[in-house]
C-alpha cells in the first residue's frame, strides 16, 4: 500500500475521565469524512468506568465498535442495548440525539472505538436513526493466508469474495472493516476507490514495504493503491473508505455543523430541551 501520511494517535480524556487514544480530523484535512478516531483499549477499570454520562449531539454520525468488553446504550429514541464483543451500533444523529453509554457491569477489560463521520450539509437537521449489529451478527471471511475480515459497515472485495455487512446507510459512502491476522500472515486487497482511505493499528503491528508500524498508527492510504500487508505477530487493523464532503467544518464539543452561528442554534436547543432526553 502507498502511505501518504503516518499519525500516531494521541491520549486524551473523554467522558466521565475515560482514558482514549483519539486521531482528530476536525480540520477537514486529511480524513475528511470522518472527524474522529477515538480508541478506548485497557484492562484496568479506572481507565473506563466512569463511561459516558447522557450527552447531547448533532450534525454527525456516531459509529461504535467493540473488541473486548462492552458498553450499554441509551438514548431519547427508547433504544436500549447491550453492545458487546464483535457488535457495531451506528446512528445518524441529525438535528439531535441525547444518549449513555455506560461499561457493562461484567466487563474486566474494554477495547473499542467510537468513530464520528461527518454529515452532509442537507442532511444534519434529518430526524435521527439507530442500527446495531447484535440481532444478526456480521459478516467475516478470511483469505487462507491468515488473515480475516469482517465487514462493519458497507461492503468490501476481498479474497474473491464480497463481504457485505447489515450496515449500508452510513454519510458520505462510508466503510469500515476490521481486519485480523495471525503470525506470519499476508493481507492483500485491490485500491479502495474511494477518495479517503485510512487504515488504523489497533493490534500488534503491521510490516509494509519492509517497515514495522506499531499499534496506535494511521496511515492515510493513495486510494488508488492496492493495499498489503504481513505480520510476524497476531496482528488486527481497522480500514476505513469515505467520499470527502469539502464543507465547512464548525465544531463544539459534541456537535458538528457548518457555521457559528448554527453551534450557537444547538446549544440553545438542547438547553431548552428540544432534544428530548433519555426516559
Amino acid at each position: 500500500m502507498k502511505i501518504l501520511q503516518a499519525l500516531k494517535a494521541q491520549p486524551t480524556q473523554d467522558g466521565d475521565g475515560v482514558n482514549i487514544q483519539r486521531i482528530a480530523g476536525f480540520d477537514g484535512r486529511l480524513l475528511d469524512p470522518f472527524l474522529m478516531i477515538d480508541e478506548l483499549k485497557s484492562d484496568n477499570r479506572q481507565d473506563f468506568i466512569g463511561g459516558f454520562p447522557a450527552h447531547p449531539h448533532r450534525g454527525i454520525e456516531t459509529f461504535t465498535y467493540i473488541i473486548k468488553g462492552g458498553f450499554e446504550h441509551q438514548d431519547q429514541m427508547g433504544n436500549k442495548k447491550a453492545i458487546r464483543s464483535g457488535d457495531v451500533q451506528w446512528m445518524s444523529t441529525g438535528r439531535g440525539v441525547v444518549h449513555s453509554e455506560m461499561p457493562l457491569a461484567e466487563a474486566q477489560g474494554l477495547h473499542g472505538f467510537q468513530i464520528w463521520i461527518n454529515m452532509d450539509a442537507k442532511d444534519k437537521m434529518n430526524e435521527p436513526s439507530y442500527q446495531d449489529s447484535t440481532d444478526g451478527g456480521l459478516p467475516e471471511h478470511a483469505n487462507g493466508q491468515g488473515a480475516t475480515l469482517k465487514a462493519l459497515a458497507g461492503h468490501w472485495h476481498f479474497a474473491s469474495e464480497v463481504v457485505q455487512s447489515p450496515l449500508t446507510r452510513l454519510s458520505s459512502e462510508a466503510a469500515i472493516g476490521d481486519v485480523s491476522m495471525q503470525a506470519s500472515a499476508h493481507f492483500k486487497m485491490g485500491a479502495l476507490n474511494s477518495e479517503t482511505a485510512l487504515v488504523y493499528i489497533h493490534s500488534g503491528s503491521l510490516k509494509v514495504d519492509g517497515n514495522t508500524y506499531e499499534q496506535g498508527t494511521l496511515f492515510v492510504l493513495d486510494p488508488r493503491s492496492p493495499l498489503h500487508a504481513s505480520s510476524d505477530e497476531q496482528s488486527g487493523f481497522l480500514i476505513l473508505r469515505g467520499q470527502p464532503l469539502r464543507q465547512p467544518i464548525a465544531h463544539w464539543g459534541p456537535f458538528v455543523m457548518n457555521t457559528k452561528e448554527q453551534l450557537h442554534q444547538a446549544v440553545e436547543d438542547y438547553r431548552n430541551g428540544r432534544f428530548g432526553a433519555i426516559s
